[in-house]
């Protein structure tokens, strides 16, 4: 089924956080330096974590009509002005501020990450569908050494995932049909959304994207998934690479 399938496929499009980096661990490192820095002590996971819950409470607020359309950088700006207040760090200038916000530009690839893209990359065309914005994508493809063709993201439709728009925004933009576009994801929700707009779809798990925290990832593919992977480089085998 997955060699049918990867002969009919020309593009394969991306989920970023959680199925390419590891959010988690980079944020909660670049938060804690800054901590320690500044002589204050605190749970800098759950930070982490209340951080990105920022990014997807702005997403949610925008599709429920109380809030205008963001970029991922302003809405977790919007957060951490928020947590760094909780946490008493006043000390901080704007530029050190914004610097640390731009974290989220540099995130660590999952170690199979920059191999794996790599190897399908010699047989498909690759790039990002994420609600991170532009820059942002780009940015931490510069410091991760990801090696997209192109980069996609929700900013580009005005919009965020699983609108349907932002998918079939990625496969008019490449000049494909929606089933010649496979979407890569570690999150079931995503790609039960893509699918349903006509994409194909891969999964590919990533246990440890939210560490300890009380959030679960997605351990295996949900049943509409085409191809299902323990990491890209499988994938890249299952999809004839």
């Amino acid at each position: 089924m997955s060699d049918e399938i990867g002969g009919k496929i020309k593009a394969l499009v991306f989920d970023v956080f959680g199925t390419v980096v590891d959010w988690r661990s980079s944020i909660t490192r670049e938060i804690k330096s800054v901590g320690k820095r500044l002589g204050v002590e605190a749970n800098w996971e759950a930070f982490a974590d209340r951080w990105r819950a920022g990014y997807h409470d702005g997403m949610q607020a925008f599709r429920d009509g109380t809030d205008v359309w963001k970029t991922a950088d302003q809405m977790y700006r919007d957060r951490l002005d928020l947590l760094l207040a909780e946490h008493s760090i006043t000390s901080l200038s704007e530029p050190e501020t914004e610097h640390l916000n731009r974290a989220w530009h540099r995130l660590d690839p999952w170690p199979d990450s920059v191999e794996g893209l790599t190897k399908l990359k010699s047989k498909f065309v690759i790039g990002t569908l994420s609600n991170g914005n532009v820059g942002l994508l780009v940015n931490m493809a510069k410091y991760g050494g990801l090696p997209w063709d192109c980069v996609f993201a929700g900013e580009l439709a005005g919009s965020y995932k699983p609108d349907p728009k932002v998918y079939l925004m990625a496969t008019n933009l490449l000049g494909l049909e929606p089933h010649e576009v496979m979407m890569i994801a570690a999150h079931n929700h995503d790609l039960i959304a893509a699918k349903k707009t006509g994409l194909s779809t891969g999964f590919v798990a990533r246990p440890d994207e939210y560490g300890s925290g009380d959030r679960k990832p997605d351990l295996h593919a949900a049943p509409e998934v085409d191809v299902a992977a323990s990491d890209f480089i499988e994938l890249a085998t299952k999809l004839g690479v």
